[in-house]
């Protein structure tokens, strides 16, 4: 027994693994953490490759640099990558980070499950972009993976099936691990209406996680089937119906949508009281807010299929529904409105791009509330409508959120401070170019000009040549955030405050007037010397 106890506390103290072994096979919230962001940062920039293809060929009309099907190739591959390699590993990352630190817990719940949800996916976009490569090239039918197109595919639809179930189960993981973790580590104290809103959206987020990647995974494993086993539960010639895989899909589709937006949501508010000097507006109204969102969000999911032909009652029913998820929706944007409003505000880099954020993603909310009436859906279907309206959402919306994240705590992660010169040209680069390039898609959309499409019409090439300028300097706005991060990590001299925020730029701010002192629910204190005088009139 003696020789157990004393192998233990060698064990104990033997040194941290270091280099290469330190990052393989890390189970601390804090590297693990690190690597997702530093993944995500990859997956951003080989999906903003795609999209500056997209954006070349349609930057005039004719077919300028490549095939059609490539493009189609590419619109497919810039939604998986950005969606499942950069948006959400990003949040999956801030979350290993904050979450435990915010609660009070010393690490994750399932450490080594948490090692392994990481490591699931650098395998499985080794699968997803090595399909490029193979006969038939990668799929292009869409992110959305529709029948009958994705079955035309050669074998690289196996790939991408076998993707998606690789990075599904790297989110279920994760999402227990999460769930697990702010149920059962919090600090002694930490009642759930006492937890900040970051880990209240990470909570509700990791609900959702659970309840749909299963789904996702079980319709393509329909497709599977029907391409490699015969089956025909989307083909019509053998009795199957492709609006069936519509419905499954957008099941999982739509509250991946909140899956994206609910962190963020956390993240804004977060970062706005902060600059703000005031505690968040209406902390409980959030809360439940964002329960509500993630309960509806499971009802509203054919909002995305007015056209396939659905009865009227099955219209109105998805039309009313997602009509009523902006309500929780705007009461988040105006208790951010509220928390800002009489506060004592700063404009450091989080706070710009939270308030880019809460106005750049009310436009994404007002054309979505536009896309919700069913009989003008006819007309924006499939047209560049819907493509400014979903980047305004995920753009402006989620990736902003993650940047102002990755901005608002980076102090706290290195010990030192970014270059705020550097953060602000990221911003104003970045918010500009992000409207030159998605601002005129709304035009081409109510013009007419459908999405997926390689080549169009003159009539829309000047609103394309701006839309393509915007992209190419928003994709090279990136390197300046790439650019801080490494200044950050490597060379910055200046060490962070303990509270970050507060005068670490030597800023002054005044604090507004105390009350008076009888409004005040604790006693005043009360030295020695009014005792000893007798002198308590207070």
């Amino acid at each position: 027994m003696a020789h157990a106890a004393s192998q233990d506390h060698h064990d104990d103290h033997h040194d941290k693994p270091t280099g290469l072994r330190r990052w393989v096979m890390s189970t601390n919230h804090k590297d693990i953490g690190t690597l997702y962001l530093v993944f995500a940062l990859i997956m951003f920039f080989i999906g903003g490759a795609f999209a500056m293809g997209i954006r070349a060929e349609l930057f005039e009309p004719g077919m300028q640099l490549m095939q059609p099907y490539f493009f189609n190739e590419l619109t497919t591959m810039h939604a998986l990558v950005m969606i499942f390699g950069a948006i959400m590993p990003a949040f999956v990352g801030l979350a290993n980070w904050m979450v435990p630190m915010m609660i009070g817990a010393p690490d994750m719940a399932l450490p080594r499950m948490n090692n392994l949800s990481f490591w699931l996916l650098p395998f499985a976009f080794t699968l997803l972009l090595s399909t490029f490569f193979l006969p038939g090239g990668a799929p292009a039918a869409g992110w959305t993976m529709y029948p009958p197109l994705v079955l035309q595919g050669g074998d690289g639809v196996a790939f991408l099936i076998f993707f998606v179930h690789l990075s599904g189960i790297s989110s279920i993981m994760g999402a227990i691990n999460i769930i697990a973790t702010i149920l059962n580590m919090r600090a002694p104290g930490m009642d759930l209406l006492k937890m900040p809103i970051f880990v209240w959206t990470w909570l509700i987020t990791a609900f959702l996680l659970i309840a749909v990647m299963p789904v996702l995974a079980g319709a393509v494993t329909m497709l599977l089937t029907d391409k490699y086993f015969g089956t025909s539960f989307f083909n019509a010639a053998g009795g199957g119906d492709p609006v069936l895989y519509q419905h499954i899909f957008w099941f999982f589709g739509h509250p991946e949508v909140y899956i994206m937006i609910l962190p963020a949501f956390g993240i804004i508010s977060e970062v706005i009281p902060t600059f703000s000097r005031k505690p968040l507006f209406g902390y409980k109204a959030m809360v439940y807010a964002t329960a509500s969102i993630a309960f509806l969000s499971f009802i509203v999911w054919a909002h995305h299929m007015f056209t396939v032909g659905m009865p009227l009652g099955g219209e109105l029913f998805f039309m009313y529904a997602t009509m009523v998820i902006a309500v929780p929706t705007g009461v988040k944007v105006f208790n951010w409105v509220t928390t800002m409003w009489k506060g004592s505000l700063t404009f450091e880099t989080p706070m710009l791009f939270a308030v880019a954020f809460v106005i750049l993603f009310t436009i994404g909310g007002f054309s979505g509330v536009m896309l919700a009436l069913a009989p003008a859906d006819f007309q924006y279907q499939d047209s560049y409508f819907v493509v400014a309206h979903f980047h305004y959402v995920l753009v402006t919306g989620a990736a902003f959120a993650i940047m102002a994240g990755v901005y608002y705590w980076l102090p706290k992660w290195t010990g030192r401070m970014y270059s705020e010169t550097l953060g602000k040209w990221h911003f104003w680069l970045s918010v500009i170019s992000v409207n030159v390039l998605f601002f005129p898609q709304h035009f081409l959309g109510l013009a007419g000009m459908p999405r997926r499409i390689p080549d169009y019409n003159v009539a829309f090439a000047s609103f394309n040549m701006i839309s393509s300028i915007g992209g190419f300097v928003f994709g090279a706005s990136q390197l300046v955030f790439v650019a801080v991060i490494v200044h950050s990590v490597f060379f910055a001299k200046k060490k962070a405050a303990d509270r970050v925020w507060e005068g670490a730029r030597g800023l002054e701010w005044t604090l507004p007037s105390p009350p008076p002192f009888h409004s005040f629910t604790t006693p005043p204190v009360i030295d020695d010397s009014q005792l000893a005088h007798g002198d308590v009139s207070h």
